[in-house]
């Protein structure tokens, strides 16, 4: 049976963020994919210049309206992503419910973007709606270490700390959490960063059993965009493979974002030569990386801790 994904994220024109990022893999993965831009702007925002335009709540609603006009409202996903606006994102959390009234069985994930290393580039008042109204909704959670602390209120200053804060997050009410990159040291050495995920499963005779992985990802000297979309669905796409093997589904997660982001960066070395790349040279080799995507060689291996 074909899975449908519904998909609220950002796009542009050129390069590879938000829907461009999440759109390709999935239905490479083979899942039908039906996207709502939350912004229409000529490249990311990392370039020097950016020209579009932003979806508001009613504009939100009056798309919305047509699908349930046509009764085109039956999906297996919900993906959402980066969102500046409250009342966009209040919006976006009674479609999910309506949404789930139609199919009990539908999987949110959910990004919750809001800040990295300390800061937050979405406005603060965003903070309590993920906390109370999308968190509690939400089956899947990829956030970067900042943004759990934020969720639960909790620092992260060491692997304990960090299975504390996706327990507490599991509470809040996901099943399966992902902090997609941390501060905490790689025994590896710093040429890898740290992410660890969890996944509470409830078993037949109703016991819940938790797998708790560590992941030791190598690390590039480079800025990428778009990565943190690309990896909500990629987790996506392997956790409804290997629903109760979360370390199979971020092995291969984790894999195919390195194969993408090598190949990004080998190319980049070959147009800027002497230099650092730019922004456009440094977008996601996305469809060069076709055949990793459909099959990734698992070059990263998560272990349980």
């Amino acid at each position: 049976m074909e899975c449908r994904v519904l998909s609220v994220q950002s796009h542009v024109v050129r390069g590879y963020v938000g829907n461009k990022s999440a759109c390709f893999p999935l239905q490479v993965l083979g899942f039908e994919v039906d996207s709502i831009n939350s912004v229409q702007f000529s490249n990311h925002t990392g370039y020097g210049h950016w020209k579009g335009q932003v979806l508001n709540a009613d504009e939100l609603q009056v798309l919305y309206e047509g699908l349930r006009l046509n009764q085109l409202m039956q999906y297996d996903y919900i993906l959402t992503g980066y969102s500046r606006d409250e009342s966009f994102l209040q919006r976006v959390v009674d479609m999910i419910q309506e949404l789930r009234n139609i199919n009990p069985k539908l999987v949110y994930v959910c990004d919750p973007v809001m800040g990295d290393h300390g800061s937050m580039y979405v406005p603060e008042v965003l903070l309590p709606v993920y906390k109370e109204k999308v968190v509690p909704i939400a089956e899947i959670l990829t956030p970067n270490q900042f943004e759990a602390e934020l969720l639960t209120g909790r620092k992260i200053t060491s692997e304990q700390d960090a299975l504390e804060v996706m327990a507490a997050l599991h509470d809040a009410g996901p099943h399966t959490v992902v902090i997609t990159s941390s501060d905490l040291p790689s025994p590896r050495g710093p040429e890898y960063l740290v992410a660890l995920g969890s996944q509470r499963t409830v078993c037949e005779d109703g016991s819940v059993k938790t797998q708790c992985v560590r992941m030791d990802v190598p690390r590039e000297d480079a800025v990428f965009v778009g990565t943190g979309d690309l990896f909500a669905a990629l987790l996506l796409a392997w956790t409804h493979t290997h629903p109760k093997d979360l370390k199979t589904a971020c092995e291969k997660t984790v894999s195919t974002m390195h194969h993408v982001i090598k190949r990004t960066m080998a190319y980049a070395r070959t147009v800027a030569v002497g230099r650092r790349p730019t922004a456009a040279e440094l977008e996601l080799r996305m469809i060069q990386s076709k055949a990793d995507i459909e099959g990734p060689s698992i070059v990263v291996e998560a272990q349980l801790i």
